[in-house]
């Protein structure tokens, strides 16, 4: 099975719902987060984890996981801003079926704090 490999970056709270989950799934999306959106690479992830789960949360964290390619090419990847601000869209409602085609595990790669 061919896969494509996307990153998450999340604070502390998500993470803690990730590694409950033994690192295998995503926790459902809140009420007011009709999507759940991946990115497509590392860099876009760091600026995230970085430049707005530190100041927001205390902590930020960079995951990584692979996924299915063809489940994921039904969902169309949407550029935010720059050049590498490019996420993968998944409506919350598809999150299980989401989670269900990931393979393997999630994996934190970068972790970030406050600056002492």
């Amino acid at each position: 099975m061919e896969t494509i490999t996307l990153y998450r970056p999340v604070g502390p709270k998500e993470l803690k719902l990730i590694e409950d989950s033994g690192w295998k799934r995503f926790p459902p999306r809140l009420a007011q987060q009709p999507i759940f959106y991946p990115v497509m690479n590392e860099e876009y992830a760091i600026q995230i984890a970085r430049d707005w789960n530190v100041p927001a949360s205390g902590s930020g964290f960079v995951t990584r996981f692979a996924v299915n390619k063809v489940y994921c090419e039904k969902f169309k990847e949407q550029n935010v801003g720059g050049p590498i601000h490019n996420e993968l869209w998944v409506p919350a409602e598809e999150l299980d079926e989401f989670n269900d085609n990931i393979i393997g595990g999630i994996e934190v790669t970068r972790s970030f704090y406050p600056e002492a």
